[in-house]
């Protein structure tokens, strides 16, 4: 038998990570572990602190620290004589990330990647940051004399260092383990509508100053509430907001999508990597913007953000969509990829191509980026129909000229290298996805994507799920690199899934779908639902063995940050399936859940919104449209039936063949199997609202009588 050799002389042990993260550290001096028992043993066993990287291949000054700090020979000695390196992709285990978020925010009052920690042996943080400089600068210590001081610290402070990370644990579990149980109430949802509208920026849209972040379960709320309630300033702030992003350099004015978030009120200088939970999150507030009030400016970046997706961000034969395109393509540009010079622009656009692209996206010779003030971020002051009269001309007559220009752009951008994009397939950003790409097949009625987003659940039900319990966080990695073990499923997993499935089946009216839902609904309950204490964790407990370090603090999310809240995105999943199923336990569950927090939401506002579209799908009865029939007057009626958003409204359309038993969900057996079908015509519909159906139609205009609101 061989003997074990040391880490030391292992080397690094990221070579056979499948993080496309931790793989760009393998060639690093730093003798890094990957998150795992191994690297706690070794820390115990040494009595060694250890240091925790968390970062993401997108993060731009994840890179920076790679580079100047754990790159660099002598850091490199000082981590590997004195701790156990540990580095942790946050796109890959989101449930480490954010407790140590959580711990970083309690010792330093702020998070954010990269995140940086000392923590104990057994994984209690006693230090914690962000990014931290080589070298003593930006009012920061510099790295080498913070590792040399945490050291010293647990050589001959020891108690000091026992007591703080005590204490950060204490704050873990208050902070993430939110109590505050309270009645639930339709005036909950205005209270939290109202909270984000007070943030609201008249004049740039958005919320807050700067830096400004989309809000796309806040903007979908406002959304609600403005159609629902018929209210003014609710209207205004989804509508200009949507307006005003779209304009703005955070949106890319060449190709389409959106990036991360703008460093300035105006949304014009963006941090430029591309995350695809935004991008179909936001795409989703377009299709219901133009779902709602017919502008044709949020059909086109609703197109557009497609179009960008299906070019650059997806796998077109096996189904899914990548993770993230980075910012930039080496430390030393800061998105140079996506902007312009005026001599850039010049040497690509003729005349008048030029005079009109230069004057429309602001392209001058004084541009908007710190590091090279001539360079542009490409975006517009007004509408295409503003400027052009502007001009002395019109939409029609500038289009043709603009349109020209941009595929010039394009074509001379797409010859420039490349940021990287890391083509993991994240289960919940996948599911996601899915539902984004099938509520825009049914509003803008393309039918190739529908099927894509089919090709890709099927994928991920076939690679990420074990056809019963058992969800993995991720579907496939990047490179083809296959790891000895996938990181767990989240209830982000689970709940994005469940919507994804019931969405699978609304737009094939294949039952497989509904019955995968049930089971994934099943298998969420049972291993994150806290029966006792109410609402879901957003973790399974470790079987078999002890949680590694923080992962012993037990969170129950109910904040959107950035994405949706896994317990109101779980509630709202199970209030969706109950109306099919009428299995009462998925209501009660949900109930319970939305009560777990109904105390404290208003409180978070802005990042509520997830948890207010939930409340509302349960507070208000919920409206079935069922569209029966397979020819155009049946589209003609699910047309109808999709006009205007409402979140508590579920469309549903089904060929005649399926009215058999077993061919429906149950919920829908009762009713479609026994009412009187109408004779002679080619389809009809349905309209049902709480409990209580309305007599079949079948013309459009008696439909659309037969949604107006009930008094």
């Amino acid at each position: 038998m061989h003997e074990m050799s040391s880490p030391e002389a292992q080397g690094n042990l990221l070579e056979h990570a499948a993080s496309s993260y931790l793989r760009s550290a393998r060639h690093q001096p730093v003798m890094w572990h990957p998150w795992g028992e191994a690297a706690f043993a070794r820390a115990q066993a040494e009595d060694k602190p250890i240091l925790l990287d968390i970062g993401a291949v997108w993060c731009h000054w994840c890179h920076v620290m790679d580079r100047e700090s754990y790159e660099d020979p002598e850091i490199a000695a000082l981590i590997n004589e004195h701790f156990v390196a540990v580095k942790v992709d946050r796109d890959e285990r989101p449930d480490v990330d954010a407790r140590y978020q959580s711990a970083v925010s309690a010792i330093s009052g702020q998070g954010g990647w990269p995140l940086t920690a000392i923590l104990t042996p057994d994984g209690r943080p006693y230090f914690g940051g962000t990014y931290l400089p080589r070298e003593d600068r930006y009012g920061r210590p510099g790295f080498g004399r913070v590792l040399a001081a945490m050291a010293q610290v647990w050589r001959e402070r020891r108690a000091e260092a026992l007591e703080t990370a005590g204490s950060v644990m204490a704050a873990i579990e208050q902070n993430e383990s939110f109590s505050g149980r309270g009645e639930i109430s339709p005036g909950l949802v205005e209270k939290i509508a109202g909270a984000a509208l007070s943030r609201f920026d008249a004049r740039y849209g958005g919320f807050g100053s700067q830096p400004k972040f989309p809000h796309p379960a806040a903007l979908d709320l406002l959304l609600q509430v403005a159609l629902s309630r018929d209210n003014e300033q609710a209207r205004v702030a989804f509508e200009t907001t949507l307006e005003k992003m779209a304009q703005g350099g955070v949106y890319d004015q060449l190709a389409g999508g959106f990036h991360r978030y703008s460093v300035d009120e105006r949304w014009i200088v963006p941090h430029f990597e591309k995350m695809i939970y935004d991008n179909t999150e936001l795409l989703r507030n377009y299709v219901h913007g133009f779902q709602s009030y017919v502008r044709e400016d949020f059909l086109k970046t609703a197109r557009e953000i497609v179009g960008w997706l299906d070019t650059v961000m997806t796998d077109r034969e096996g189904g899914g969509f990548y993770a993230s395109q980075d910012a930039d393509v080496g430390l030393d540009d800061d998105g140079d990829y996506f902007t312009w010079t005026l001599d850039e622009a010049r040497a690509v656009l003729d005349g008048e191509e030029l005079d009109l692209a230069t004057a429309y996206w602001d392209i001058g010779e004084l541009g908007d980026m710190h590091h090279n003030p001539a360079k542009n971020v490409l975006h517009v002051n007004q509408s295409l129909t503003e400027f052009a009269a502007q001009r002395g001309s019109t939409a029609e007559a500038l289009r043709p000229v603009i349109e020209r220009a941009r595929g010039k752009l394009l074509a001379a951008r797409a010859r420039r290298p490349a940021p990287f994009i890391d083509r993991t397939l994240y289960t919940g950003w996948n599911a996601m996805a899915v539902t984004a790409y099938l509520e825009t097949a049914r509003v803008l009625r393309i039918e190739e994507t529908r099927e894509f987003a089919l090709r890709t659940l099927n994928r991920l039900l076939d690679e990420a799920w074990d056809g019963a319990a058992l969800l993995h966080h991720v579907i496939a990695y990047g490179d083809g690199v296959a790891p000895a073990e996938k990181a767990p499923g989240t209830l982000d997993d689970y709940a994005f899934t469940l919507h994804a499935a019931i969405d699978a089946w609304l737009a094939s009216g294949n039952m497989n779908y509904y019955h995968v839902g049930v089971k994934l609904a099943d298998a969420m309950i049972a291993r994150f639902y806290d029966a006792a204490g109410g609402a879901f964790y957003d973790a399974a407990s470790a079987a078999g063995s002890a949680p590694l370090g923080a992962l012993a603090a037990r969170r129950k999310p109910l904040q959107d940050s950035p994405t949706p809240a896994g317990n109101p995105t779980a509630a709202a999943a199970l209030l969706r399936l109950e109306a099919l199923s009428e299995r009462r336990e998925y209501r009660d569950i949900a109930e319970d859940t939305l009560a777990s927090f109904a105390g404290i939401v208003e409180h978070f506002g802005l990042y509520a919104g997830s948890y207010g579209l939930a409340l509302e799908r349960l507070v208000d009865d919920p409206v079935q449209v069922i569209v029966v029939g397979s020819g155009p007057e049946a589209a003609r009626l699910e047309a109808t039936a999709v006009a205007r958003f409402a979140v508590n409204k579920t469309v549903m359309r089904i060929a005649p063949f399926r009215l058999v038993p077993g061919g429906v969900p149950p919920a829908l057996e009762q009713t479609l199997l026994q009412i009187p079908h109408p004779a002679g015509t080619e389809a009809w519909a349905l309209v049902c609202r709480g409990r209580t159906c309305l007599p079949p139609v079948t013309d459009a205009e008696a439909l659309l009588r037969a949604l107006e609101p009930a008094g």
